[in-house]
């Protein structure tokens, strides 16, 4: 009975521990990023988007991203650090702070339109269209 109950919870932690992780995986794999870059690309996009979204929207966001403070937190620290407040700057602030992100990570401006479909994929795989709605708009 003991030894059921252990493997029981040894699978959960690895769904779990999938779940958290398969965003990142999902850019290594479709756009072969390292981890790093996966992983802050992914932060940088989705701390613009926090600053477009009102705080309603973004908790439904965040419900459909299980690593999200992880991911926002490995965003580089670039951009003139305005972060996701460049949002509130306009369009082309915005833009500009996410190319500069994303070239501290070594990957060229153009690698962000590749990032923005996997991730919008990822998250109506894991809380529907109407959240992917949310944040397709909020990263436009």
């Amino acid at each position: 009975m003991k030894k059921w109950i252990v493997t029981l919870f040894s699978l959960l932690f690895l769904s779990w521990s999938a779940e958290a992780s398969s965003l990142t995986s999902m850019l290594v794999d479709q756009l072969g990023v390292s981890e790093k870059q996966a992983s802050g690309g992914a932060g940088s996009l989705l701390k613009y988007a926090k600053g477009n979204l009102g705080k309603e929207e973004y908790a439904q966001v965040a419900s459909a991203i299980p690593d999200l403070g992880s991911l926002i937190g490995a965003a580089p620290k670039s951009g003139g650090g305005l972060g996701g407040m460049a949002a509130g700057l306009g369009n082309a602030a915005g833009l500009a702070s996410l190319a500069s992100q994303f070239g501290a990570l070594g990957l060229d401006s153009g690698m962000i339109s590749k990032f923005v479909p996997i991730i919008l994929e990822y998250v109506k795989g894991s809380g529907g269209e109407s959240v992917m709605k949310l944040l397709e708009g909020a990263l436009k």
